[in-house]
């Protein structure tokens, strides 16, 4: 199972009247059990890149190729549930069939258990990022997409989450593909790191990490972050 990607060009109408590129070559391929993280600066076009890899956006141009038949699931940067149904309920309603055990285990590891009845607005924004990821896994998906999951949370929680993360990536062999600004997301979850410059965006390069992720002790990851620091991503 591989995801190949080669987006050669994406632009659009701005309304002034002025054609505006977003990505001009972005190319890279992803393996089955891979956790790849797209790193970038604010505004070059990673949630973009995004959209068109989980068939939102079709007016690009390139090819993206998945799979035959694989199962999409998305994690958006806010987590879009229902108002007026419960934790489980949002959860279920993307994933109807999934068996009770498979449930359980998903929200044991998000520490949701003692929420499923509750509804979104009686929950925190960390909480809400946990039903979505427990909706995504719930579906139990081919290929997972997560835009920046762990923005706008403090570093506790958001160091929690990626363990929690981490935890449910490895409970099951499946495309994965990260956008984070964040290095130290990069670094302690990523096989390989994809560097993108600012808009329009480019691959500056594709790194990959050599040390597997249940590994990487504090060391290890202040050496990958470091390295990912000294990048120039105004490059193109």
């Amino acid at each position: 199972m591989r995801l190949e990607v080669d987006i050669r060009s994406k632009s659009y109408t701005s309304a002034n009247g002025k054609r505006q590129e977003v990505i001009s070559g972005i190319s890279f391929t992803l393996e089955r059990g891979e956790l790849g993280v797209v790193v970038g600066p604010s505004g070059c076009g990673k949630s973009t890149m995004m959209r068109i890899l989980a068939g939102l956006d079709s007016n690009y141009e390139g090819r993206v190729s998945q799979p035959a038949g694989a199962r999409l699931a998305m994690v958006f940067q806010e987590p879009r549930l229902l108002p007026w149904r419960s934790v489980e309920d949002n959860v279920r309603l993307a994933a109807p069939d999934v068996a009770e055990d498979r449930l359980a285990a998903i929200f044991g590891v998000l520490e949701l258990e003692a929420h499923r009845s509750h509804f979104p607005g009686e929950l925190s924004l960390g909480l809400a990022r946990r039903v979505a990821l427990a909706r995504a896994f719930a579906v139990e998906p081919d290929f997972l997409i997560l835009d920046e999951p762990l923005a706008s949370l403090d570093d506790v929680l958001a160091a929690r989450l990626r363990d929690e993360i981490a935890t449910l990536v490895a409970s099951r062999p499946m495309i994965t593909l990260l956008v984070t600004h964040s290095m130290d997301d990069a670094a302690r979850l990523g096989d390989r790191i994809f560097l993108l410059s600012s808009r329009p965006a480019r691959l500056l390069r594709a790194m990959p990490i050599t040390v597997p992720r249940a590994e990487r002790g504090e060391e290890t990851v202040a050496a990958i972050r470091a390295d990912l620091a000294r990048r120039d991503f105004s490059m193109s």
